[in-house]
C-alpha cells in the first residue's frame, strides 16, 4: 500500500461512523503485515505536515503491532515482520524519536523500548555506538532517552545477564560525567537542563539498582559522581517556573531531579551503610561510602526537611525518602550521634506535624470519602506516605532508642492531651490531638510492655481516646475507633470499660460519616476477638451483619471481609440461620469486586483483593455449618454460578479460593448434585489446559466425588466420568516434562478409585498399572516413588493378585 492510501485509511479510523471506522480498522489489519508497511507508517508519524489526530492514530498502531509481532513469543512461531523493514525502522527510529511532541514520543518510545528488549545487543550491535556518538555530538537529549531505556533493560537482570551493563558503564559514564558537570554549571537553568539532569538520574538509578558495576569502585570516579549528587541535594530548587497546583507541583521537572537524587543516594545507603552487611570485596568502598558520605547526605537531608518548619514545599515523596534515610539511621551509632543534636526539632516541629489531621485530608474526607478509604488502607500509597514515614521514624525510634526518647515524646503527647482538655471548644487543637491518637496507636506494641505506660493504659483510654467517640469532628470519631481497637486486647480492670467501648465501636458503624464506619469496622474485628463474654455481641449479631453489608455495598475492601470472618469464627454454628444471607450477600459482594478488577485491569487493584476476601470469607462460613449438611443444600444455588465461571481460565486469580468452596460443598453436602457433577468436566479441563500447579487443589473435591458419589462415578456414561479420570491420569502420569512433585496426586487419586470402586473397575486395573509402572521407572523422587509402589501394593491387596510379579510378568510390565 503507498503512503497517500496509508493516509485514507488512518483518517478513516478517525471517522466518527462506526461503520467507517470499523471499515478502516480491517483495511489497516489486511495490509500490516505487507513489506513496507511499518516503515510507511513511521514516516506518517514524523510528518510534521500530516494532521496530528492522524500521526497519533498511526503512532498507537506503530506500537501495539511492534508489541506484538517485532519478536516471536513462540520459539517455533513465523516471523511477521522482514530483515529488512526490521533494519528500516532501527535505522530511523532513533533519529525521529528525540524530535517528536511528547504526545507521539511516548507511543514510539514503547516501541524503542519493545525494540531495544528484543534486540540488544545481538541484533542491534551499533545501538551503544550511535549513542555515544551522540552524546559527544550535541544531540544529547536522544542519546540519553535512548541510554536511559538500555540501562533499564538490565535493572532487575544480576549475574551473567547482567553483563552488557558493564560495557555500557564504561563506554558512556565518562560523558554522562561530563554532560552532568556542565549542567550543574548553568547559572539560570531551564527546564529542559532538568529533563537532561533527571535522565542522567534515572540511568545512574538503573545501573546500580541491583549491583554497583565495578567501574564505580573507583574512588575517584565515585568521588565526582557524588560530588554532583550533593550538589544537586543542596540547590535550592528554583522558585520561578514552579506551578501553583500542588498536584502538577509534585512532578515539576526540578522536583523530580530532587526526588531521583534521593533516591540514588538513599539506594547508596542502603547498599553500603551497615558494614555488617557486606561482603569481604565491598568493605573498604563501604567504610569509605559511610566515612566520606553517609553523613553528608544525612545532612543535607535534614537541611531540607526544614523548609517544613517555616511552612515552606516539599513533594510528599520528597519527604518519604528523606524519613525512610533517616529511620534507617536510628539503629547507626555514629549517624545517630550525628542526628541527635537535631533530634528534637525533626521530632516535634517535623514529624509530629506530618501525622496530625490536615488541610489536603479534610478536602479529600469532605469531596471523596471513598478515596480517603481507600488511600488510607492502600499498602502501595503507604509506600509513598510523609505521614506513614513519619510513624516508622517515631516507632524505630522508641523501638531502638526508647531509653532516652519515648519518655520525652509521650510526654509531649501527654502535654498535647492536657492543653486540649483545657481549652475553651473553639480553641481545641483538634487536629493536634489526632495526631496524638495516631502516635498512640502506633506505639502500641512498646506501650503495652514497658511501664509505667503498660498499666495506664485504660486510663489513657477512657481519659483521652473514648471521649472522642461523640467528637464533632468527624476524623477525630475514627481515630478514636482505630486507637480503642489496637487495644482491644488488653486486659481491662474494669470489664465495664470494655463493654461501653466496644458498644460505641459497634455505633461507629453507623456513623453518618464513611470514614468512620469503616474505621469502626476494622476496631470491631480486634473487639470480637477479645471478647471473652459473647452475650456482649450475641444480641445484636443481625443488626451488625446488616451494617456490615450495607458497608461492602459502598467499599470494595479485603479488610471488612477480615472482620466478617473473624465474626463467623468466633461464633461457629450459631451463624446457622445467617448463613445462606451471608453467603448471597457475598456472591454478591464477589461479582461486584471482579467487574470493578476487570473493569481497572490493574494487578494490584483492591477490588480484586476484595474479591479474594470474599471467596475466603464463603469457606469460613461453610467450615463454621460443616456439620449442617441441610445448609449447604440451601446455599449451593448461589454459589454455582461462582464456581462454574471461576474455574475456568476466566478464575485463575481465585482458582485456589473456589476450589476450597468445591471441596466443602461436595464433602458436606447430603449428596452431590448433579449440578455439582456439572463441575467435574470445568476441572478435567483446567488441568489440561492451565492448572496443573492446582492439582493438589483439585485433588481434594475429586477426592469427594469418588468416595461420596461412587455410584454416580461408575454408572454415569455422558459424560464418563471413569474414562474422562484415565484420560487426565494417564496424559499427566505419561508426560515426560510434568515434574515428580506435579505428579504426586495422581497415584493418590488412583488409589481412591480401586479404594471406593473394589470388584467394579476390574477393567482399569492392567491400564493404571500400566502407566504406574512406566512412570515408577522414571521417577526421580523417593516421595512420587513411595505413592507409585503404595499403586501396586494396594492393587495386590484389594484384587488378591498375591503374585504381582508374575501378573506383572504376564503383561510385560516388569519394573
Amino acid at each position: 500500500m503507498d503512503l497517500p492510501s496509508l493516509l485514507v485509511i488512518l483518517q478513516g479510523a478517525l471517522c466518527p461512523s462506526p461503520d467507517e471506522r470499523k471499515a478502516a480498522e480491517q483495511s489497516l489489519n489486511q495490509f500490516q503485515y505487507a513489506p513496507q508497511h511499518l516503515v510507511r507508517v513511521l514516516q506518517i508519524i514524523v510528518d510534521n505536515n500530516c494532521d496530528m489526530a492522524v500521526r497519533q492514530v498511526a503512532s498507537i498502531h506503530f506500537k501495539n503491532f511492534i508489541a506484538k509481532n517485532w519478536s516471536p513469543h513462540e520459539p517455533d512461531e513465523q516471523r511477521k515482520i522482514s530483515q529488512t523493514d526490521k533494519n528500516m525502522v532501527r535505522d530511523n527510529i532513533l533519529v525521529f524519536v528525540p524530535q517528536l511532541p511528547p504526545l507521539l514520543r511516548v507511543q514510539i518510545g514503547e516501541c524503542l523500548k519493545t525494540i531495544i528488549h528484543a534486540d540488544y545487543p545481538e541484533q542491534w550491535p551499533h545501538l551503544l555506538d550511535w549513542v555515544k556518538h551522540n552524546l559527544q555530538d550535541k544531540q544529547v537529549y536522544g542519546a540519553l532517552y535512548v541510554l536511559r531505556m538500555l540501562a533499564r533493560k538490565y535493572e532487575f537482570k544480576s549475574d551473567e545477564e547482567r553483563t552488557p551493563v558493564y560495557h555500557i558503564v564504561e563506554e558512556t559514564f565518562p560523558h554522562l560525567l561530563n554532560i552532568y558537570n556542565r549542567l550543574v554549571q548553568i547559572v539560570k537553568p531551564s527546564l529542559d537542563v532538568a529533563e537532561l539532569i533527571k535522565f542522567i538520574c534515572k540511568i545512574f538509578w538503573s545501573s546500580i539498582y541491583l549491583e554497583i558495576p565495578k567501574q564505580l569502585f573507583d574512588p575517584n570516579l565515585f568521588n565526582a559522581w557524588m560530588i554532583l549528587f550533593l550538589n544537586v541535594l543542596e540547590r535550592p530548587v528554583p522558585l520561578e517556573g514552579q506551578p501553583v497546583d500542588l498536584e502538577i507541583r509534585k512532578s515539576w521537572g526540578w522536583w523530580k531531579v530532587k526526588k531521583w537524587t534521593i533516591h540514588i543516594l538513599n539506594r547508596l545507603y542502603t547498599r553500603f551503610g551497615d558494614l555488617k552487611l557486606q561482603n569481604p570485596e565491598n568493605k573498604a568502598f563501604a567504610q569509605m561510602f559511610q566515612k566520606n558520605y553517609a553523613g553528608k547526605i544525612l545532612e543535607c537531608h535534614l537541611n531540607l526537611l526544614n523548609v517544613i518548619c517555616v511552612g515552606g514545599y516539599l513533594p510528599d515523596r520528597v519527604i518519604n525518602l528523606i524519613l525512610q534515610y533517616l529511620t534507617n539511621s536510628i539503629s547507626k551509632n555514629a549517624m545517630y550521634n550525628l542526628l541527635q543534636s537535631r533530634l528534637d526539632t525533626l521530632l516535634f516541629e517535623i514529624i509530629f506535624p506530618l501525622m496530625c489531621f490536615n488541610d489536603t485530608d479534610q478536602k479529600l474526607w469532605d469531596e471523596d470519602p471513598h478515596e480517603y478509604v481507600r488511600k488510607g488502607y492502600d499498602i502501595i500509597e503507604d509506600l509513598y506516605s510523609p505521614r506513614t514515614a513519619a510513624m516508622d521514624f517515631v516507632s524505630e525510634l522508641v523501638r531502638k532508642r526508647g531509653k532516652e526518647n519515648l519518655h520525652k515524646f509521650i510526654q509531649f503527647i501527654v502535654e498535647i492531651f492536657k492543653s486540649y482538655d483545657e481549652a475553651l471548644v473553639e480553641y481545641k487543637p483538634y487536629r493536634q490531638k489526632d495526631g496524638s491518637l495516631l502516635a498512640v496507636g502506633a506505639l502500641c506494641d512498646k506501650l503495652k510492655q514497658t511501664e509505667p505506660y503498660r498499666s495506664q493504659l485504660e486510663h489513657m483510654l477512657v481519659q483521652h481516646v473514648f471521649p472522642e467517640f461523640t467528637s464533632p469532628f468527624g476524623h477525630l470519631r475514627a481515630k478514636a475507633a482505630w486507637v480503642a481497637g489496637q487495644y482491644a486486647h488488653i486486659n481491662f480492670s474494669d470489664q465495664n470499660t470494655f463493654r461501653k467501648a466496644l458498644h460505641s465501636v459497634v455505633s461507629g458503624m453507623r456513623d453518618p460519616e464513611l470514614p468512620v464506619r469503616i474505621d469502626s469496622v476494622f476496631a470491631l474485628r480486634s473487639f470480637v476477638e477479645a471478647c471473652r463474654d459473647l452475650n456482649e455481641i450475641r444480641p445484636i449479631l443481625p443488626q451488625l451483619l446488616d451494617e456490615f453489608f450495607k458497608l461492602m455495598n459502598e467499599v470494595e475492601n479485603e479488610d471488612l471481609v477480615f472482620t466478617l470472618e473473624t465474626i463467623v469464627d468466633k461464633f461457629g454454628e450459631e451463624m446457622a440461620p445467617y448463613a445462606l444471607g451471608l453467603c448471597k450477600n457475598l456472591a454478591a459482594a464477589f461479582w461486584r469486586c471482579m467487574n470493578t478488577a476487570e473493569a481497572d485491569d490493574e494487578v494490584d487493584d483492591p477490588g480484586a483483593l476484595a474479591a479474594v476476601g470474599c471467596l475466603r470469607a464463603i469457606s469460613t462460613i461453610l467450615e463454621s455449618v460443616s456439620r449442617l449438611p441441610h445448609i449447604f443444600v440451601e446455599i449451593e444455588p448461589t454459589l454455582l454460578p461462582i464456581m462454574r465461571r471461576m474455574l475456568t481460565s476466566d478464575g485463575q486469580e481465585v482458582f485456589e479460593e473456589v476450589l476450597e468452596i468445591v471441596s466443602y460443598i461436595t464433602l458436606f453436602s447430603p449428596t452431590i448434585s448433579l449440578e455439582m457433577w456439572g463441575l467435574w468436566s470445568l476441572m478435567m479441563e483446567a488441568l489440561a489446559d492451565f492448572a496443573i500447579d492446582y492439582f493438589p487443589n483439585i485433588l481434594v473435591p475429586l477426592g469427594n466425588y469418588l468416595s461420596r458419589g461412587t455410584a454416580h462415578f461408575l454408572t454415569c456414561k455422558e459424560p464418563d466420568y471413569q474414562q474422562s479420570l484415565w484420560t487426565m491420569i494417564s496424559s499427566i502420569m505419561g508426560d515426560k516434562n510434568v515434574e515428580d512433585n506435579d505428579i504426586e496426586p495422581a497415584p493418590k487419586l488412583i488409589q481412591v478409585v480401586f479404594q471406593n470402586c473394589k470388584g467394579q473397575v476390574d477393567q482399569w486395573v492392567e491400564p493404571y498399572l500400566r502407566i504406574t509402572v512406566e512412570r515408577l521407572r522414571r521417577a526421580e523422587k523417593s516421595y512420587l516413588k513411595c505413592l507409585l509402589m503404595q499403586v501396586v501394593g494396594n492393587i495386590r491387596k484389594l484384587f488378591f493378585y498375591t503374585n504381582i510379579q508374575i501378573f506383572l510378568l504376564t503383561k510385560g510390565l516388569c519394573f
